[in-house]
């Protein structure tokens, strides 16, 4: 029997051209969607929707890079790329965004800020802890601001 080296990190989930899916995608690998995905994407990854991929709902993931169509929400830890191809309408949240020529985006869209917890991928299946979620006022921070108004 083969021992299994690799990392979970090496593998890519896909949703193959023609397929339908359903539901909510977890994943702590990279997911490509080249079919149809009607719900939720949540991944400790890299997303990617192929030019040929449609996503209707939500995606939460690390990175993302849609050359395909998008419409609902998109929250990006650190960095989403609009490939020349892509059209998307919805609310987008993300640290960095690159967008090609060509790319269509319909929507609001916030940059520069961390996801907030609730939306992190995962978050409530590991209690809500990650790196890359960060409090913008630390709790020792908030109590010395508490001393200082009791002491003035």
């Amino acid at each position: 029997m083969a021992s299994q080296t690799g990392t979970v990190q090496d593998q890519v989930n896909l949703v193959g051209e023609g397929t339908v899916f359903e539901g909510t995608v977890r994943a702590n690998s990279d997911v490509r969607a080249s079919g149809r995905i009607e719900g939720t994407l949540k991944v400790e990854g890299k997303t990617m929707i192929a030019e040929e991929g449609e996503v209707e709902g939500e995606i939460i993931a690390t990175n993302v890079e849609i050359a395909g169509q998008v419409q609902g929400e998109i929250y990006v830890d650190e960095r989403l790329v609009l490939k020349s191809t892509a059209r998307v309408d919805g609310t987008i949240e993300t640290d960095r965004l690159v967008v090609e020529e060509g790319a269509e985006f319909t929507g609001e869209c916030e940059m520069g800020t961390t996801v907030s917890e609730s939306r992190a991928p995962f978050a409530s299946e590991e209690g809500g802890d990650r790196n890359s979620v960060r409090s913008e006022r630390p709790e020792a921070a908030d109590a010395e601001l508490s001393e200082e108004a009791t002491e003035a």
